[in-house]
């Protein structure tokens, strides 16, 4: 079975034209197809010092913008009352979900805004939904016939524009979402009724798909999702990610996630994602990414949020600010509207964003953890470890209303330590307490002369 595996793919790298893999390549380690070997690949050091990124999820969901991007599971399958009625109210008798398809137009997508727009926030990359459960491919896939952008709705090829807009006008790395499984294609409910020992889906539509978005785009990362309960041999993933890492235009610099197929998701593959939402707050031995949103109800873009739904900045500098100190990445998703437009909401969030990291960029930007995630005795200090300058940043997000800031975590050398207050021109005198801390006195501001509104920075160095 091995051996008629390894031929199948063989065939299917052959099929997509891809190289094959290169066995008298010297000098260079080559990973085996086995989990063992997969994930000993070291993480490329660029992830780990972004910090940074934005998600964006893009796809015919957008158009009904009701509720969910998972408005056709929730309707059709589930036929979850609210969807129903919103169907039953708005649309005529015997429309169906794909009819949604002509509708998702994107006459406002301005690749170019979109990267100046993720420029300004901040971010170091940058995630989109290449194909969302719906199994709707937002570029003009062979695998994917009259349910992709080129065939159906804006007729251009909405990843091809997106990734070359994001390389001509900024720094950020290029990253896709692809969802494994798809909720309602019959190749896949086969296969799924035969309890995966099948494989149709996955060697006519999914791996080649995969295939495809790497040799046309060269994603720098691959943002797995959607198992469909199915386990990673049914997917063959290892197969996938042994030519990623080995083989693909790629493969020294392309990062991956954790999900890849039951049971590997916080197990196996690059940086691990373990929930959405995820924020352990303490320390992990493994590189992880905290993947949330700034509606706290959606990924996609829905008509009926309320102003109350959407996280505020001072929530977001928050999240990314415990993120970091215990070793994570944030990835923040906005949901752009059916036509192509970045809502205001979500452009203002991460303008303000940029606008706190433009400040306190260098707390955040290619740091380490250091021994402390927290203070013990300020709730709401937040560390993080500066190796170049040897320097330790705490991130305040309160000010203090009596002017000093006591910090039980630091240990301050008489006559050596350096406080400075990032945006702020001179040194900040402080009182040692020993082992206890630090006391720091903070310069008497006016809320014009703060060096931002959202949190704040000390960075000491000569410290214990």
């Amino acid at each position: 079975m091995a051996g008629r595996a390894a031929l199948l793919l063989l065939v299917l790298l052959w099929l997509a034209g891809l190289p094959l893999a290169r066995p008298g390549a010297a000098g260079r380690h080559r990973y085996e197809p086995s989990w063992d070997s997969l994930d000993a690949r070291p993480l490329p050091a660029w992830f780990d010092e972004a910090k940074f990124g934005i998600f964006i999820h893009w796809g015919v969901f957008s158009v009904p913008s009701f509720g969910s991007e998972w408005f056709w599971w929730y309707w059709q399958k589930e036929k979850r009352e609210p969807y129903v009625k919103f169907m039953k109210a708005n649309y005529p008798p015997g429309f169906s979900y794909e009819d949604f398809g002509p509708l998702f137009t994107a006459e406002f997508f301005d690749p170019n805004q979109w990267a100046d727009t993720l420029k300004a926030s901040g971010a170091k990359y940058v995630v989109l939904t290449s194909k969302h459960h719906e199994g709707f491919t937002l570029w003009g896939s062979k695998y994917s016939w009259n349910w992709n952008a080129v065939d159906v709705g804006p007729k251009r090829d909405l990843v091809a524009e997106l990734a070359t807009s994001v390389r001509n006008r900024t720094d950020l790395h290029f990253g896709l979402y692809h969802s494994l499984f798809e909720w309602f294609n019959p190749l896949f409910l086969e296969d799924a009724i035969n309890v995966f020992k099948t494989k149709k889906f996955p060697t006519s539509k999914s791996l080649p798909e995969l295939y495809e978005i790497v040799m046309k785009y060269q994603p720098e990362i691959i943002w797995s999702d959607g198992n469909g309960n199915a386990p990673d041999t049914y997917w063959n993933s290892t197969g996938f990610l042994a030519w990623l890492y080995n083989d693909s235009p790629v493969r020294d610099t392309v990062v991956t996630n954790d999900r890849w197929g039951v049971g590997s998701i916080c197990t196996h593959g690059g940086f691990y994602t373990c929930s959405d939402r995820y924020n352990p707050g303490h320390l992990l031995p493994h590189k992880w990414e905290n993947c949330m949103t700034i509606d706290r109800r959606s990924w996609g873009y829905r008509r009926d949020a309320q102003l109350d739904d959407y996280l505020t900045i001072e929530d977001l500098v928050k999240q990314l600010v415990e993120t970091v100190s215990c070793g994570g990445n944030l990835l923040l998703n906005i949901g752009p509207t059916h036509d192509g437009h970045i809502a205001v909401i979500f452009e203002e969030r991460l303008r303000q964003m940029g606008a706190w990291l433009k400040v306190n960029g260098e707390a955040i930007y290619g740091t380490k953890p250091w021994r402390a995630q927290n203070d013990t005795v300020t709730p709401e200090v937040w560390y993080t470890f500066s190796p170049k300058e040897g320097q330790v940043n705490a991130i305040f997000l309160n000010w203090p209303i009596s002017g000093t800031l006591e910090l039980g975590e630091p240990q301050a050398k008489l006559g050596e330590t350096q406080v400075k207050l990032i945006g702020y021109k001179e040194l900040l005198k402080w009182v040692a307490l020993g082992e206890k801390g630090i006391i720091i006195a903070l310069p008497q501001l006016t809320p014009k002369q703060l060096p931002c509104q959202w949190g704040w920075t000390l960075q000491l160095t000569d410290i214990n």
